[in-house]
C-alpha cells in the first residue's frame, strides 16, 4: 500500500479539528478514513486505538489540572474494561489466521457501532434530559449497585472498544450520564477521557502485537492532530451545536450503513 504523506497528515489534521470542534468523531471518523485510504480493517482498527491513547492522553493532563476526573469512578470502569479488553483480544487472536473472516467481523461491527454512535450523537440532549427525569432528585441505586453497573458499562466498552476502536466518546459518556446524573458534565467528560487512555492503550498494544498496527502511519496521523486539535478547540462554540451534531450524525451513520 503507497499512499502520500499528505493525505495522512491531512486526515489527522480533519479528524483532530472536528473532534476539538465537537468532543466527539475520533475513532467514529479515524478508522473509517483509514478504511476508505485501503488499510486493511484489522490494521486500521489498531492504529486508530493506539492513535487515540496517545491523543487522550494529553487531554488526561489538562483535565486533572483542572479537576475534572473523577478516578473512583475511572477505576470501576477499567475494572470492567481491561479484562474485557484482553478477552475481545484473545478471542480475535482465535481468528487472526483467517484475515477475511476477523476483516468481515471488523467491519460488520464497525457498521453497527457508528450507526449507534450517530444516534447518540444526535440525539444526546434528549438522552440526557431522559437520564435525567429517570434519575430524579436522589439516586434510587446502592453505591455498590452502582458501582456493580458502572463495572459492567466497562465490560461491554471494552468489547466494543477493543474490536471496533469506536464507542469510547458518545457511547461511554452517554452511558456515564445515565448512571450518574448529578455529576457535572465537565467531569463526565474528563473521566470516560482518563478511562479511555488506559483502554485504548491495552486494546491497541494488543492489536500491535497481531500485527495489526502501522506505525508509519499513525506517525503522520499524530502530526497533523495535534495542530487540528489546537484550532479546533479554539473555535469550538463558534459554531453552533444545532448544525454541527446533525452534520456528524449524518456523515457517521451514512458510513455506519454503508459497512454493514
Amino acid at each position: 500500500m503507497e499512499l502520500g504523506v499528505l493525505g495522512f497528515v491531512v486526515a489527522g489534521l480533519l479528524v483532530g479539528f472536528i473532534v476539538g470542534m465537537t468532543g466527539v468523531g475520533g475513532g467514529s471518523l479515524m478508522t473509517p478514513i483509514l478504511l476508505w485510504f485501503g488499510v486493511n480493517p484489522a490494521a486500521a482498527v489498531g492504529t486508530d486505538l493506539l492513535y487515540a491513547a496517545i491523543t487522550k492522553a494529553g487531554g488526561v493532563w489538562v483535565h486533572q489540572k483542572n479537576r475534572n476526573i473523577d478516578w473512583s469512578i475511572t477505576g470501576w470502569l477499567a475494572l470492567g474494561s481491561v479484562p474485557a479488553a484482553a478477552l475481545t483480544l484473545w478471542l480475535l487472536k482465535g481468528l487472526h489466521s483467517d484475515q477475511e473472516t476477523l476483516n468481515t467481523l471488523i467491519k460488520q461491527s464497525l457498521g453497527v457501532v457508528l450507526v449507534l454512535t450517530a444516534a447518540a450523537v444526535l440525539f444526546k440532549k434528549r438522552l440526557l434530559a431522559l437520564a435525567a427525569r429517570l434519575s430524579g432528585p436522589t439516586p434510587r441505586l446502592s453505591p455498590r449497585g452502582l458501582d456493580g453497573l458502572t463495572v459492567g458499562v466497562g465490560v461491554i466498552l471494552g468489547a466494543v472498544v477493543t474490536l471496533t476502536s469506536i464507542g469510547a466518546g458518545a457511547l461511554g459518556t452517554v452511558a456515564l450520564f445515565f448512571l450518574y446524573p448529578l455529576l457535572a458534565t465537565r467531569r463526565l467528560v474528563g473521566t470516560e477521557i482518563a478511562h479511555a487512555v488506559p483502554l485504548t492503550l491495552v486494546a491497541g498494544l494488543g492489536h500491535a502485537s497481531m500485527g495489526n498496527m502501522d506505525w508509519t502511519i499513525l506517525t503522520y496521523l499524530l502530526i497533523g492532530s495535534l495542530p487540528g486539535i489546537y484550532l479546533g478547540s479554539n473555535l469550538s462554540g463558534r459554531v453552533p451545536d444545532a448544525v454541527l451534531r446533525p452534520c456528524l450524525a449524518v456523515m457517521l451513520a451514512t458510513i455506519g450503513y454503508k459497512l454493514i
